[in-house]
């Protein structure tokens, strides 16, 4: 039943994710209407991009990614009790370290501002704003981590849900601070920033009564020397790395960003909520169930299950993720004016996120692949050789942005932040290609049979798709001079054309995607 459960967790968390993007499109359409894309909002996302810069790499990153695996074999092989020591030992040493981070966090955060957005020195209303915001956001980083260590154990347990179901309540903390709250401030846009610190309380407050029915919920104690949590620490610090790379790139097109006009970081921001919706619905959901699986099948020295199981989650990522990137490609501009062109955010803050969106979305696949083959090494508790791929491609990231950015700068060619988005996106490729590459060759991982018709079939559904939304979108001033009712309605409506052609075309040449939903075994893999 390995694959029927991997699509149905799969299914699960991607249903709580699709909830979770659909209260963020709701939230970043009230923060554009509301704030717009200036100064501020762009102080906001710098102090909001930091705490969740150290979540990613910390808490959902290198510590998910080692945590996940050593649980996973103590719940296999040892009791229950000695899986509730680790827990109890762990939850003691990371709420122990983290709580001095966010201290330090909070003392050093105008340093910390010089170092992630150097642009806003010389800017000092902007640069003051952020480090006080920052003061407030960076506590995320502590409770947002303990949910985090919350979702891996419920994860291991098969309990998907609610882990998923959590970024919801950032979403409507948010929304409501900027609807409601935001007036009483006398800047406005600080209400964004204790609304990030609540939220991650808040969140973590709804992991406990799950904890507690696993008989796992127990006050915390210091467990440094802990053979497991040494065991976690060991694999922790090459996943740092490894799990970082994404996260550094973000952190460099925010710093060379910063020196660009106002509004760059906020374009970046928001073309990056539009890949992050098909990357969180399907990507990160079919990352956080293959993990637990792969590790499973490491611990029971299963390797023909780990195989099929890593071809499943590659197929859905060619199948889905192929036609996700075009489409986003191709409507990026619609997207922007019909999600965010109203009151502040104007057409021309449109207009330049589309093309930030643009480039963005030539990743998207590499993005979604990073998560299934990562997952890979992490579950056998190989943390070295994915941290050796990362950085080079963090090191091609550095040289792409200045390859990219600085003609663009030189020759004034509108929008160098979309230079930014498409360094970001080749060197995911070159990421993804690595770590494919050393699964072939150390023989961890072969194609199972049909992929060739799988790759035509897609190939044919995608061209189909692309020709319709390339002769039937328009232009970009079309699309501005349309009021908001017609905009949505068009946008849905050339969504779902999409959708049909793609997934109709796939049907009728053979494809059968029922077939995904089965177990390994019991798949022709012609199909």
């Amino acid at each position: 039943m390995a694959g029927q459960g991997l699509i149905r967790n799969t299914l699960v968390v991607s249903a709580m994710t699709l909830l979770s993007r659909i209260l963020g499109f709701a939230r970043d359409l009230i923060l554009a209407r509301v704030f717009g894309a200036g100064g501020d909002m762009d102080a906001f996302f710098v102090a909001f991009k930091i705490p969740n810069f150290l979540r990613r790499l910390f808490a959902e990153g290198a510590f998910s990614l080692a945590f996940v695996p050593v649980l996973g074999e103590y719940r296999t092989q040892r009791e229950h009790d000695e899986v509730r020591e680790l827990v109890r030992r762990v939850a003691g040493t990371l709420a122990g370290i983290l709580a001095l981070v966010s201290l330090v966090g909070v003392f050093a955060s105008p340093l910390i501002v010089s170092i992630f957005a150097p642009g806003f020195i010389d800017e000092p209303a902007k640069f003051d704003l952020t480090a006080q915001m920052l003061r407030i956001t960076f506590s995320y980083i502590l409770f947002i981590s303990l949910v985090a260590f919350a979702s891996g154990i419920l994860n291991t347990y098969g309990k998907f849900a609610l882990p998923a179901f959590a970024p919801v309540l950032l979403n409507i903390v948010m929304i409501s601070a900027a609807w409601w709250a935001a007036p009483m401030f006398e800047v406005p846009v600080m209400a964004l920033a204790w609304a990030v610190a609540v939220a991650g309380v808040v969140q973590l407050l709804i992991m406990f009564p799950a904890l507690r029915r696993l008989n796992l919920l127990d006050w915390p104690r210091w467990g440094w020397r802990h053979e497991g949590v040494q065991r976690i620490l060991k694999l922790m610090g090459p996943a740092i790395l490894g799990s970082s790379v994404a996260q550094i790139n973000l952190l460099l097109d925010t710093i060379i960003a910063s020196f660009l006009v106002t509004g760059s970081v906020s374009w970046l921001y928001y073309s990056d909520r539009m890949v992050e919706f098909p990357l969180g619905v399907f990507g990160i959901a079919l990352s956080t169930v293959i993990l637990p699986s792969l590790s499973r099948s490491h611990a029971e020295a299963d390797p023909a299950r780990f195989q099929r199981l890593l071809d499943q989650s590659l197929r859905w990522v060619v199948l889905l993720g192929v036609p996700a990137a075009l489409g986003l490609l191709l409507l990026s501009g619609p997207i922007m004016v019909a999600l965010f062109q109203y009151d502040e955010f104007a057409a021309h803050d449109a207009r330049m996120a589309a093309l930030s969106l643009m480039a963005l979305t030539t990743g998207l696949p590499a993005f979604i692949l990073i998560k299934v083959l990562a997952p890979a090494f992490y579950a056998r508790q190989d943390t070295r050789t994915p941290v050796r791929i990362a950085i080079i491609a963090m090191i091609s990231n550095m040289g792409l942005n200045l390859l990219f950015v600085l003609p663009m700068l030189y020759f004034q060619i509108e929008g160098p932040h979309a230079g930014l988005a498409l360094a970001t996106s080749a060197s995911a490729w070159l990421n993804a290609g690595l770590l494919y590459r050393h699964l072939r060759v150390t023989g961890v991982y072969a194609p199972q049979s049909g992929w060739g018709r799988v790759l035509l079939r897609v190939l044919l559904g995608s061209l189909l798709m692309t020709a319709l939304l390339w002769f039937g979108v328009k232009d970009f001033a079309i699309w501005v001079e349309r009021d908001s009712t017609e905009r949505l309605l068009r946008l849905a409506v050339w969504i779902g054309i999409a959708g049909v052609a793609y997934l109709g075309t796939l049907q009728l040449l053979g494809q059968n995607l029922h077939a995904l939903w089965q177990r390994p075994d019991k798949v022709d893999p012609e199909q």
